[in-house]
């Protein structure tokens, strides 16, 4: 599928991979509706802080994916969708799920049920390499047994699973493309790696970490964006799950160790029992097999390990960049 002639709406486009996947797709020239949750300052998340010209090629829709009517409604006139939106934070999930059942599941449904009658062309669902849980072997392959560990991977491995169903009963062309652990510019400061790197640029040697035993596929934003259009361009993937990962894990310790060298600094590590999942919530071992990603889609990461943390060091450095997070405290 060419996505130049196509009309084109992206979820939770105001989030981390979100911006990125809009900026991307409107630097390739093609038609944008951006959904972005509404609030009453009229705020679009990271993409109030891009490039202007970007701002001024796409078209904005301010809804909740928790509203049939609104997501409805976004979808109007639209070719294809890459449906980002969710509640991503792990910790905030242990004591809030209902709010993941209704913005994960049932704001997945709500666009599934709309794609359905407003004749779609193509729906790419976004899903997490979390739906696994602890590896039970390596590399992970799409067939690895699904077994979520913790109220928000249950929540999206429920949302594949409803939106599969909608491929088979209702023959809806869908993809799944499922990202192993992606990192970059403008990440949350709950996620690991921004975590780290905060602590250092604001001149802390001593950094508070949860678990550093387990270990983590890593994906630059930029090769994950990639990863997106090619699902949305192959028309093999259609009725498929896809991993979009490196085939390449390292501990948190270990990552830690290589953001302080890349940056400069000697740094002690503490593990802090806040920021430490339940025990058997922890996904010990994630690292994924991308046979698939490079058969169906010619994909494969462009970016090493150390060349996408460069540039998050980079981003992250920048003062104008880095006051954007609260850095003296945790981030649930």
């Amino acid at each position: 599928m060419k996505l130049s002639d196509k009309k084109i709406l992206v979820t939770g486009a105001g989030g981390f991979i979100g911006s990125h996947l809009v900026e991307e797709l409107v630097k390739k020239g093609y038609k944008v509706r951006a959904f972005v949750h509404y609030n009453s300052f009229n705020r679009w998340g990271w993409l109030d802080y891009g490039d202007k010209k970007i701002k001024n090629s796409i078209e904005i829709f301010a809804g909740d994916v928790r509203d049939p009517n609104g997501v409805k409604e976004s979808m109007r006139n639209i070719d294809v969708v890459f449906h980002l939106a969710a509640l991503i934070g792990i910790p905030y999930s242990y004591h809030s799920p209902d709010t993941y059942v209704d913005t994960n599941i049932k704001g997945t449904l709500n666009i599934l049920q709309a794609a359905r009658g407003l004749d779609i062309e193509k729906v790419i669902c976004t899903s997490t390499s979390e739906v696994y849980g602890t590896a039970q072997f390596v590399p992970i392959t799409e067939e690895h047994p699904i077994n979520p560990q913790s109220p928000y991977s249950a929540t999206k491995a429920s949302a594949d699973f409803l939106a599969l169903s909608f491929y088979r009963s209702f023959n809806l062309p869908l993809s799944i493309i499922r990202p192993f652990n992606t990192y970059g510019p403008r990440q949350s400061a709950r996620a690991v790696i921004p975590t780290i790197i905060t602590q250092i640029a604001s001149g802390k040697t001593r950094i508070k970490l949860g678990s550093i035993s387990p270990t983590r596929d890593l994906t630059y934003v930029k090769d994950t964006v990639e990863g997106f259009i090619k699902v949305a361009e192959s028309e093999k993937s259609i009725g498929k799950v896809i991993n979009i990962g490196s085939n390449f894990a390292i501990s948190i310790e270990d990552l830690a160790i290589l953001i302080s060298k890349l940056m400069n600094t000697k740094i002690k590590i503490e593990e802090e029992a806040q920021r430490q999942r339940p025990e058997k919530s922890e996904v010990e071992r994630l690292c994924a097999d991308n046979a698939n990603a490079k058969r169906l889609l010619e994909w494969s990461p462009k970016y090493t390990l150390e060349e996408g943390l460069k540039e998050t060091i980079n981003w992250f450095s920048d003062q104008d960049n880095l006051r954007f997070y609260k850095l003296n405290i945790y981030n649930v």
